[in-house]
């Protein structure tokens, strides 16, 4: 089912449908009341919302700005794990190195199309990421040093995207959710991947065993900032949070999730037989889950302002494949015009 308004399924919804105006209607007070306690009503009882139907423009706004950045995160993400595809220490590393990263372009497709179904142009979406509009994860501004950066960022970075992701499958908004579904199931083969190439590593040479460390000790508190800024207790009533959850967009707090991706990962790590790089790292037997020392969070404002490491090289380089490209996508869309010609042609 694509839209919640393509028909009734039972008499109370056919009851609220009837209070609705048509869309050729101009919308006055009443009717916008109307539209607003339908969307209320979906919100209310936990169905999705769909392209064609009645939403606040501020849930609107702050769908394309969630959904922007996350696609934007994607296509950027490539950058880092790419830089290795040359270099990997095997055919077999280097073939799946390659479908990873082919992966990942493929997440930003499916979310720059649920972006689109909110009336919000791909290309615009494309322009603010390079002129500085929008923003994408910073956790992409950071280099990858060494092989093992590829275990880490497999391990670290897509097991938090992963935490992250998941609830987003439930998502209040019907096009996001369903493009999740398919990202997350991706992306736990990317996790096992990382996971596996710091597994080789840590019974490996001891300069491997070095290399392993030193990764996880590089990425481990870029990864907890990947969550966002503190989002509970007295930072409640900042940010966006708040009226994400109220809206079904969101279904945890960044906190809970950051928690979550914590107690999930310390266990790993043993398992693994590297070192978390926190000395503050313990069981906390009252809470029943990890307590974990402060993150910096002025690095990741610095980092997200764009006073990173790789920031300037990450748009350069995105920017230059989308001119790159131009002649790729003028070609496409003069097949399409071409292909399209015939048929109206025999309409007419």
């Amino acid at each position: 089912m694509y839209g919640n308004d393509y028909g009734p399924t039972d008499v109370a919804e056919s009851a609220a449908q009837d209070r609705l105006p048509r869309r050729d209607e101009p919308l006055n007070a009443a009717d916008q009341a109307a539209l607003d306690g339908y969307f209320d009503e979906l919100i209310d009882a936990d169905q999705r919302i769909e392209p064609r139907d009645a939403m606040p423009e501020a849930y609107r706004q702050t769908l394309i700005r969630m959904i922007a950045q996350h696609a934007h995160s994607e296509i950027i993400g490539m950058q880092p794990e790419g830089n290795w595809i040359t270099r990997a220490p095997s055919l077999r590393r280097k073939a799946i190195l390659m479908a990873k990263v082919q992966d990942e372009a493929g997440h930003g497709l499916y979310l720059y199309s649920a972006a689109e179904t909110l009336g919000v142009d791909r290309e615009e979406l494309l322009d603010k990421l390079h002129n500085g509009q929008q923003k994408y994860s910073s956790i992409f501004n950071y280099p990858t040093l060494t092989w093992a950066d590829a275990g880490a960022i497999g391990w670290l970075v897509d097991g938090a995207a992963i935490m992250n992701q998941v609830p987003l499958c439930r998502c209040s908004y019907g096009p996001y959710a369903r493009a999740m579904v398919r990202v997350c199931k991706e992306e736990s083969f990317h996790q096992r991947q990382g996971f596996e190439i710091l597994w080789t590593l840590a019974r490996g040479t001891e300069a491997q065993v070095a290399m392993a460390q030193d990764a996880v000790n590089r990425w481990w508190w870029p990864s907890l900032m990947m969550f966002g800024p503190p989002d509970s207790g007295e930072k409640a009533a900042t940010g966006h949070t708040a009226q994400s959850m109220a809206w079904g967009i969101k279904r945890f707090s960044n906190d809970d999730l950051r928690q979550k991706f914590v107690d999930m990962t310390v266990p790993q790590a043993e398992r693994i037989g590297l070192t978390l790089p926190d000395p503050d790292l313990r069981w906390n037997e009252e809470r029943g889950h990890y307590d974990f020392g402060a993150v910096d969070w002025d690095e990741f404002k610095r980092v997200l302002s764009g006073d990173g490491p790789c920031n300037a090289a990450r748009i350069a380089h995105r920017v230059k494949a989308h001119e790159d490209g131009a002649w790729v996508r003028e070609a496409a869309v003069a097949y399409a015009r071409k292909a399209q010609a015939p048929a109206e042609v025999g309409a007419a």
